[in-house]
């Protein structure tokens, strides 16, 4: 049995280096390489960028509280839990993890509806969106609903000066459809549409 050993061992280990070299070092330079030429952009962070000046990624929300600002899910980011080596806090974000079922659940839902709309007087007692008061699994998700966006759009051109139609359209022009036109639901991208409404991106 020794020497059955000692005559495998050679070929296991050349076997773990080449899967080492191939798994561990090849193939991530390859995918590395052909997503650095054909999609550069999407391979380093869908990052939009004008004028030299990076405002964010198109995939990773950012928390737009002015009333003149399309404001998107609700964000749950943690910076208490971890601390890296100098002691300054580490962001990370995900979901609440709440069941629904709960009292807390309920009051957290009460407090974001009173939120909303008081954000939002100009809807009255319209119903809010679902999307509006809850987080997504990520508690990063860039993107709202339509139905969304259009609860908000009296407040925004209220605090713009601009009619409804003209903030409609400018979420219009932000507005992907479903994936082939069957897969998932429309969604808008928070960050360029407020990037637009202010004139820096289109």
């Amino acid at each position: 049995m020794w020497k059955t050993i000692k005559a495998v061992a050679p070929k296991a280990l050349v076997f773990i280096l080449v899967l080492t070299l191939v798994c561990g070092l090849v193939y991530p330079l390859v995918v590395t390489g052909i997503s650095q030429i054909a999609f550069p952009k999407q391979a380093n962070g869908s990052i939009i960028e004008v004028d030299g000046t990076a405002y964010g990624s198109e995939l990773l929300a950012q928390d737009f509280t002015g009333a003149e600002y399309l404001h998107g899910r609700v964000m749950n980011v943690n910076a208490e839990t971890f601390v890296d080596e100098e002691g300054n806090p580490l962001l990370f974000a995900g979901p609440t993890n709440l069941s629904p079922a709960t009292e807390e659940f309920d009051a957290l839902m009460a407090e974001r509806v009173n939120k909303i709309r008081e954000e939002n007087p100009q809807m009255g007692d319209t119903p809010i969106p679902v999307d509006l008061v809850t987080s997504s699994g990520s508690g990063l998700d860039p993107d709202i609903s339509p139905a969304g966006a259009e609860y908000q759009v009296k407040r925004i051109a209220q605090a713009r000066g601009l009619s409804e139609q003209q903030v409609r359209e400018v979420i219009a022009h932000h507005t992907q459809g479903r994936f082939l036109g069957i897969f998932g639901e429309p969604t808008v991208n928070v960050l360029k549409v407020n990037l637009e409404l202010d004139g820096i991106w289109q």
